[in-house]
């Protein structure tokens, strides 16, 4: 029969069932022949096929809950069970382990009225046999359905919990498992850019150094100085590692800067915020120039966070990224059409840029000033009660990429 829960105390139940009915049908057999009853014969034979055809039923694969097969056994073991409690009076008991049998293999709106009907045939017995009708004649039948009831759509109801806890153990596996992969993902991310500002702001710029002394060094050496050659040599392996150690940089730049331009990224980041609710457009002013990445990353990092509040509290429609490109410095700003707040409302050293402030104050804007000010930028917040909100970062320009001469 069903096997939808192999567990030992489901196990255990049913053999408790089959021993159940097995020996009920063995007390009527055995009470019929050795009363002499006038159709002991006919009872022990009915209630061997009857065993029968129960044993057929819990070995066959067909048989299983809310099936027609079910359906069919259940009938073919009722009709058995009603020739005998013709024959027999003690064929009543066999009653208790059916309500089980119907309970479970048929839907409830199905099984209730098998038990019902099973319960009155029951009790007609009595009446059938002209045994003496009591109180307990009617209480009897209908205490064991009620108990077959009670246990059986108790089980059931315990199944169900213990299968909804079992798919939530797993979902909570499951995102444990997701959480952890993201955790060793963000934390690879934050390394390679630790290791990426690292490398910029101490081989890099030192190798840049180097080579910028080694080259005025050239320039004042006679040419014919012997000196000169071993100057040039210096200053060309400076400019050699110079260009690997921006080729690690570059390896270990943020995913989304890995393929294309910050202007690209920024583009990207536009596409992948916008929603049917929330119109995200980016655009760029001046003319592009080569930042190192650091510069990069604080801009998109910028961004990100700025758009992320946006997404979260600003119940904004509209929200455009511009970057812009000037002579001597370079900013991002990111505005929206949001419902906007109150800036000095916010905790002091914290609070989200809605307005609603996180508990203990968030780490949003803290976090794009420190970078910010890092690179020797600035950033400002410009909103108010339902007039969007404004977020600018501005950086200056390395002199590198101002076009003055640096490596």
């Amino acid at each position: 029969m069903d096997t939808r829960a192999p567990t030992p105390v489901a196990t255990g139940l049913r053999l408790c069932l089959h021993a159940l009915l097995a020996g009920l049908l063995m007390l009527v057999a055995v009470r019929a022949v050795g009363d002499g009853a006038p159709h002991g014969t006919a009872v022990a034979v009915l209630a061997a096929v009857t065993a029968a055809l129960y044993g057929a039923g819990v070995l066959a694969s067909a048989v299983q809950p809310h099936t027609r097969a079910a359906a069919v056994w259940l009938a073919g073991l009722g009709a058995l069970w009603l020739a005998l409690l013709v024959l027999s009076p003690d064929a009543l008991w066999v009653a208790f382990p059916l309500y089980f049998l119907q309970l479970h293999l048929l839907p409830v709106r199905r099984g209730l009225p098998a038990v019902v009907v099973t319960a009155a045939a029951a009790i007609a017995s009595f009446l059938l046999h002209g045994q003496e009708v009591t109180p307990g004649t009617f209480i009897g039948p209908l205490l064991g359905a009620a108990v077959a009831v009670a246990t059986v759509l108790g089980y059931e109801a315990l199944f169900r919990e213990s299968d909804r806890r079992r798919e939530l153990i797993e979902e909570l596996v499951s995102t444990r498992a997701e959480l952890a992969a993201a955790e060793r993902t963000a934390g690879t991310l934050a390394e390679r850019e630790r290791l990426a500002r690292e490398i910029h702001d101490t081989l890099a710029q030192g190798l840049s150094s180097i080579q910028l002394l080694l080259r005025a060094a050239e320039r004042t050496l006679p040419g014919d100085a012997p000196a000169t050659v071993h100057v040039r040599r210096a200053r060309e392996a400076a400019q050699e590692n110079l260009a690997e150690a921006r080729r690690f940089v570059r390896a270990l730049s943020p995913p989304d800067l890995e393929h294309g331009s910050l202007a690209g990224a920024l583009s990207r980041l536009s596409a992948r915020t916008s929603t049917p609710e929330l119109t995200v457009q980016c655009a760029v002013s001046g003319t592009p120039v080569e930042m190192p990445l650091p510069y990069e990353v604080t801009l998109l990092r910028t961004a990100q966070s700025a758009l992320a509040n946006t997404v979260r509290h600003a119940d904004a429609r509209r929200a455009e990224i511009t970057l812009s490109f000037m002579e001597t410095s370079v900013s991002l700003d990111v505005v929206d059409d949001g419902r906007g707040f109150d800036p000095s409302a916010l905790p002091r050293g914290g609070g989200s840029r809605s307005g609603e402030a996180e508990p203990g104050g968030g780490f949003g804007l803290p976090a794009m000033r420190a970078r910010a000010r890092s690179l020797g930028g600035t950033l400002s917040v410009e909103s108010a009660p339902g007039q969007g909100t404004a977020v600018a970062v501005t950086l200056p320009l390395p002199a590198a990429a101002r076009g003055e001469e640096v490596a």
